[in-house]
């Protein structure tokens, strides 16, 4: 008997859509009313407005239509993936990568063992400024050279990259797309209890970080040994050193653009074309040369644009069906008949679960926080506490939940299966869960404010 495995991605994400239309025929359509909100700029719902509406069931033809809809939504992310899987591509094709993982494993020879951390805290630190997510992508060439030639397994990449980045958003104090959202519509001060969350990050990552290192040590296999020949890495030292230059330029400057800029993805694949450009043409490929490697690297990632909009589709049939918003109100509506404690355990079950149609952390931020604010109000719950729910609850889910299209198209481009994720990921979420439980108790208790 043949052991079980999940479906393609591209067949579990069909499988999600079809079954969000499905809902649409047994959930009763409704929606909340909405208001502009000052603070955020966005569209809020307002409490007890719930109404039941005309059943909206999604046809087939809709759901086939979903698809490219939701590419069309996510369009900005896909040209992103793109665009900077092509300058990557470019990058590679100059040798200039592995010359620059050759040149970082030799000086840290004997000490292998700190790059995964480094490698995490890196992320980590990127997630918990700016909620890094699917421009992670884009690193997979440089990822994977690196843990192949420390002999370390590809899911690895995965986990010292997308994964540390998700941890480093859910417990952050400062993730403008989540904490800092939140805590607008709860009516706190931004970076409130920073200190508390910080506490809870570090112990978050120390649990990340160390299953990662077992599961890379665990599985760990004779490093690549090949070695570059030395007179073409002497002849292409100069050049590569050039492009990793421009490349480390790259980066310090899209960190600038992303945390005091406020770019968009427009402005991240803009500069992602000029690297490659660039790199080409310091490389030695020439336009030529540098235009095969563009068309190479869009060969190679397109694979994990299209889940992003596949991904994206869930949610598009859940609104053309208008459901969304009764999923929301049949989750959080019991939580008011609950004792304080229980009630906020709820609610971090509650944002877990909602996490599941509404892939959009910042979405679902504006969605809940206006319910679930007036509520834990009426209760004696302390708002910070709500938004630690919504932060470890939603946040966390980043971690497994196929409609979260940067997983997804991250896995795919380094070749793990979803299933092999989830038996890496689960037993890990499963902790870090319990640690965001802890830290909204501990909170209650504080009456943190």
């Amino acid at each position: 008997m043949k052991s079980f495995r999940f479906p393609h991605p591209l067949v579990l994400l069909t499988l999600f859509i079809i079954l969000a239309a499905a809902l649409s025929y047994v959930l009763p359509a409704g929606q909340f009313a909405r208001r502009p909100n000052a603070a955020t700029g966005r569209e809020v719902v307002v409490p007890g407005s719930y109404q039941r509406r005309p059943s909206t069931p999604v046809s087939p033809l809709q759901v086939a239509v979903s698809v490219p809809k939701g590419l069309a939504d996510a369009g900005a992310v896909v040209f992103l993936i793109f665009l900077a899987g092509g300058a990557f591509t470019v990058v590679d094709q100059t040798g200039a990568l592995r010359y620059g993982v050759d040149w970082l494993l030799r000086h840290a020879q004997g000490r292998e063992v700190a790059i995964i951390p480094l490698v995490s805290l890196l992320f980590a630190t990127m997630g918990a400024l700016e909620n890094m997510g699917e421009e992670i992508i884009a690193l997979v060439p440089v990822l994977l050279v690196l843990m192949r030639r420390l002999g370390y397994p590809v899911l690895t990449a995965v986990a010292a990259s997308l994964g540390a980045a998700i941890v480093g958003a859910a417990f952050s104090p400062i993730n403008p797309f989540q904490v800092g959202i939140a805590q607008q519509l709860a009516q706190l001060p931004l970076l409130s209890a920073a200190g508390y969350r910080l506490g809870f990050l570090a112990v978050a990552l120390l649990i990340w970080t160390g299953g990662t290192l077992r599961h890379a040590a665990r599985y760990r296999t004779v490093p690549d040994a090949t070695a570059p020949d030395a007179a073409a890495d002497a002849a292409g030292a100069g050049r590569h050193g050039l492009v990793l230059l421009l490349l480390l330029a790259a980066f310090s400057f899209f960190a600038y653009g992303v945390v005091r800029l406020g770019w968009d993805f427009d402005q991240m694949s803009a500069l992602f074309l000029v690297l490659g450009i660039g790199a080409g043409l310091l490389g030695g490929l020439g336009l030529t040369g540098t235009a095969e490697g563009f068309v190479a690297g869009f060969r190679d990632i397109a694979f994990s644009a299209i889940l992003i909009g596949f991904a994206r589709a869930i949610f598009v049939v859940l609104a053309q069906g208008h459901i969304v918003d009764t999923i929301v109100q049949g989750l959080a509506a019991p939580l008011a008949h609950l004792p304080v404690a229980l009630a906020a355990l709820g609610m971090l079950g509650v944002q877990g679960a909602l996490h599941l149609p509404v892939p959009s952390v910042s979405g679902q931020a504006v969605l809940t926080m206006p319910l679930l604010v007036p509520l834990s109000d009426l209760i004696g719950l302390p708002r910070q506490v709500t938004v630690l729910a919504y932060q470890y609850g939603a946040g966390l889910t980043e971690l497994l939940t196929p409609t979260n299209g940067a997983l997804m198209a991250m896995l795919a481009a380094c070749g793990v299966r979803y299933d092999q994720w989830l038996r890496f990921a689960g037993p890990l979420y499963g902790l870090l869960l319990a640690l965001g439980a802890a830290g909204v108790l501990l909170g209650i208790w504080l009456r943190l404010a």
